[in-house]
């Protein structure tokens, strides 16, 4: 299959709101929140990404370090070298025009006038058509893709990812290039969505099993020996990786292929402790995610050890989720029986996503207390009835 946060950025598959990022999550216990928003995602991932990173750059008015400048060179450059001045100043024009577009579209995304950033993006693809930059035409698509996908228009994300890869594909890029996998993973999530079971598990495979013949390749050539830029695509390679399986895993819990989703969990984070170290943001979603499929599976004790480290880390690094990981925590007390620690636990959380503006997750808190009061009514319940069988038999 050629073809593949957003809250955050276009990466994070966290549900496609980063990018990102966000699809299918994983299907929580009673009490436990989905973790809906992973401000902290998989990063730089692949060349066609960056041209989003960069372009936004060059909003603030920067092209300077970090590769500030590599859009300009995507869609601000003059690919015209006609020598009649009428038609260099018409293409310049256009191009112009077109810069100004993307400008405008990336700022109504920003500030969520989704309605006008759609109208912009229009406008913008189809100056870049009539001027012939396929750089703009990919990079507009792929805008366009994902702006579809947070307003729900799954069928023409599909029909804009599958464009932009063409695109993609005929000018020469390889079917296992990591923008192409990328993308084809995101595809996948889209195909989660729309309960296309085929064709999820085939992209899944897709991804996977190009991602690990790429770095098979890679890792041949001892790390000492490397180059940058060779160590730089390795890593990259490992990253995506990584957020393949992370997505795979969130899909089979959602479906309760619990077993596969552990393990999907675990490969993803043993690939982002290593890559980005054991207090990385991502890392500790991950601790909180694998800790919620364990609880499923009725391991609440291993899930509480788990979570507990992601919390803890959390704590001493700031994590910007902080509240999705102890309302995680506080939903699996509730499971093994401890219910003032979970009330606790989720009146904190509670706090926090108030003064995080998250309202998905206060919700899905105040959904996990109502839980613990049921659950000590039920208790009260059957505590007043033992008591009266036992002194019915007393009598």
């Amino acid at each position: 299959m050629a073809a593949s946060c957003v809250r955050s950025s276009v990466l994070s598959l966290s549900r496609f709101r980063c990018s990102g990022v966000h699809a299918t999550r994983s299907s929580p216990g009673r009490g436990t929140i989905r973790p809906e928003k992973r401000s902290a995602c998989w990063v730089n991932l692949s060349r066609h990404e960056s041209f989003t990173r960069n372009f936004h750059n060059t909003q603030r008015g920067g092209g300077g370090g970090g590769g500030g400048g590599v859009l300009w060179a995507a869609v601000a450059f003059s690919l015209f070298s006609s020598t009649d001045e009428d038609q260099r100043d018409e293409a310049q024009r256009k191009e112009d025009d077109m810069i100004l577009l993307l400008k405008k579209a990336k700022y109504s995304i920003v500030i969520t006038i989704l309605d006008a950033a759609s109208g912009f993006l229009h406008q913008a693809v189809v100056l870049a058509h009539q001027t012939h930059n396929n750089q703009a035409i990919i990079y507009t698509y792929s805008l366009m893709a994902n702006l579809a996908y947070v307003q729900g228009q799954l069928d023409n994300a599909e029909k804009l990812f599958k464009a932009a890869m063409s695109f993609m594909l005929s000018g020469g890029m390889p079917q296992d290039d990591n923008a192409i996998i990328e993308m084809s993973l995101k595809l996948a999530t889209i195909y989660a969505e729309q309960n296309k079971v085929e064709l999820v598990e085939h992209g899944f495979r897709f991804c996977t099993e190009s991602l690990e013949a790429k770095l098979q390749k890679q890792e041949e050539t001892p790390a000492e020996e490397r180059t940058e830029e060779e160590e730089a695509l390795r890593k990259e390679t490992r990253l995506l990786l990584g957020l393949c399986l992370d997505s795979r895993a969130r899909y089979r819990a959602s479906t309760l292929h619990l077993n596969q989703a552990g393990q999907d969990y675990q490969n993803a984070l043993n690939i982002c402790r290593q890559e980005q170290g054991d207090t990385h943001p991502q890392t500790l979603v991950l601790m909180s995610d694998l800790a919620t499929v364990l609880d499923l599976q009725g391991r609440h004790d291993d899930a509480l050890a788990l979570v507990q480290q992601a919390v803890d880390l959390s704590r001493s690094v700031g994590h910007p989720d902080q509240h999705v990981l102890l309302g995680n925590m506080a939903g699996i007390l509730l499971h093994t029986g401890r219910l003032e620690d979970s009330v606790r636990f989720y009146h904190e959380a509670l706090s926090l996503a108030r003064q995080a503006g998250d309202q998905e997750a206060v919700e899905q808190i105040q959904e996990g207390l109502k839980e613990v009061k049921k659950r000590r009514n039920q208790e009260r319940k059957e505590e007043e009835e033992r008591k009266e069988e036992e002194a019915a038999a007393q009598e």
